[in-house]
């Protein structure tokens, strides 16, 4: 599939790969700050953005998505910066495909299976009516039940798209057959590896880079480092926007 992108700058291409119910503008300050050094292309995954809608979103296949856009901007190979589902989609391109990728940049996601709440989250988002005249309050207090935290209620209802005939931007019903496949980590052969730059930045209040972890990155990514940033949570491009573009742009501009 070739994803919709959004595209900036000049020089050596990086792009973009953005969490669950996401969209390629989350990433949007970290882009116009590489792309005053860089080609920056942010991808909108299958599912979500303005990208088409479409069964299968094993890693693999969201991976092989990432590659096949690539090739149709003509780009034989990029840096990769992923958050959250993004992350794990830019470790599959780089292990499936490594000498398309110059440089791996994680954002607080490991290569192991995780067991979340996303079930939850998308089973609440079907429960809101797309009746016309449907108010972004109406449709937050729908989701409270279930999602406590108003952030992540604001967060989801961007992709929810409002007036006389109310539609959901991301594929409802394909992220639900998904979910699955999105929280695990695939198999990949024995001996697959990436040996390039690899940098996996972790939220200090965030639990989804643990230490116990770091011999399953180490495996598949020889030459992995770490950072944690101070004050973030999981979506630490959006609580620490700035020190996370700092670090972006140190890693993955580094000569």
């Amino acid at each position: 599939m070739l994803l919709n992108i959004s595209e900036a700058g000049h020089g050596n291409p990086i792009v973009l790969l953005h969490g669950l119910f996401g969209r390629a503008q989350n990433l949007g300050h970290v882009a116009r700050r590489l792309a005053k050094s860089a080609r920056v292309i942010s991808m909108d995954l299958r599912n979500h953005g303005s990208s088409a809608h479409a069964a299968g979103m094993d890693y693999e296949t969201l991976a092989g998505d990432v590659m096949q856009t690539m090739s149709a901007l003509t780009i034989p190979a990029a840096a990769l910066l992923g958050h959250s589902m993004g992350g794990k989609t830019a470790m599959a391109a780089a292990l499936l495909s490594p000498s398309r990728v110059t440089r791996l940049l994680v954002a607080d996601i490991a290569p192991v299976p995780y067991a979340h709440t996303n079930r939850n989250i998308v089973t609440a988002l079907q429960t809101i009516p797309l009746r016309a005249g449907l108010t972004r309050a109406e449709a937050s207090a729908y989701l409270e039940p279930a999602i406590a935290d108003p952030a992540i209620r604001n967060f989801l209802l961007q992709n929810l798209q409002f007036g006389e005939t109310p539609v959901w931007r991301i594929g409802i019903p394909e992220l639900a057959g998904a979910i699955a496949d999105l929280e695990s980590w695939p198999g990949f052969p024995p001996g697959a590896r990436y040996a390039g730059p690899s940098l996996f930045i972790a939220g200090a209040n965030s639990d989804y880079i643990q230490l116990q972890y770091h011999a399953a990155i180490e495996a598949v990514f020889p030459n992995a480092r770490y950072m944690t940033l101070p004050n973030a949570g999981h979506w630490l491009h959006a609580d620490q926007p700035d020190l996370f573009a700092d670090a972006a742009e140190a890693f993955l501009l580094a000569a």
